[in-house]
Order: C-alpha cells, then structure tokens, then sequence
C-alpha cells in the first residue's frame, strides 16, 4: 500500500456517515434507494461517501437488472482489515519509494 493509498483509506473513514455505510453494508449488499432510506440521506449524498468509499477499495459496486427490468445499484463491502500501525506507515513510505527517516527536518 502507497502513502496515497493509505490516507485514502483513513480519509474514507474519516467521517461519521461513512461509517454509518460501512455498518449497514455490514449486515449485507443493499441497493442504492434501501441504503439511503436507513441512513435517512438523499441519494446524491449517499453517493459523494460511496465514492470515497469505493475509491479507497472498502466498497464495491455493481449495476444489476431487477425482474422487472429496472436497474439497480447494489453495493457491498469489500473485504479489509485496516490496521495502523507505525510500521503499516513506515511500509506506505518505503512503497513509495521514500526513505521514511528523510522527513523535513529531520535527517539521521
């Protein structure tokens, strides 16, 4: 995982109503409408956290065509373990090809 990576992650987690999203995905996949009615958001918000969600790999989101012929976005988690630890962003920096001791200010 990149530093990048990495604070998309955090920043994805970073807010309130996404892991609201996160909690209700837990219980299982669910349509864009259904996730929103139990959140109690419109839709367009519920998108703008998806998208962050989905960006930072926690969410996966799939177009299916219910019986009646109407198209449905479901979404669901993506498997993750998020654990953060020294080491996990001393390893983010060392992808990135960065010497983690080199920061501003400091050199060892």
């Amino acid at each position: 995982m990149t530093s990048e990576e990495l604070l998309a992650v955090l920043a994805a987690v970073g807010h309130a109503q996404r892991l609201r999203i996160i909690a209700e995905l837990a219980e299982g996949r669910m349509y864009v409408s259904e996730l929103a009615r139990r959140l109690g958001v419109s839709r367009p918000l519920l998108y703008m956290h998806i998208e962050r969600l989905e960006k930072a790999g926690l969410v996966v989101g799939n177009l299916e065509l219910s019986e009646d012929g109407k198209a449905l976005k479901y979404f669901e988690l993506a498997p993750f373990d998020l654990r953060l630890t020294v080491d996990t962003i001393l390893a983010a920096l060392r992808e990135d090809g960065r010497d983690p001791n080199d920061v501003k200010g400091k050199r060892t």
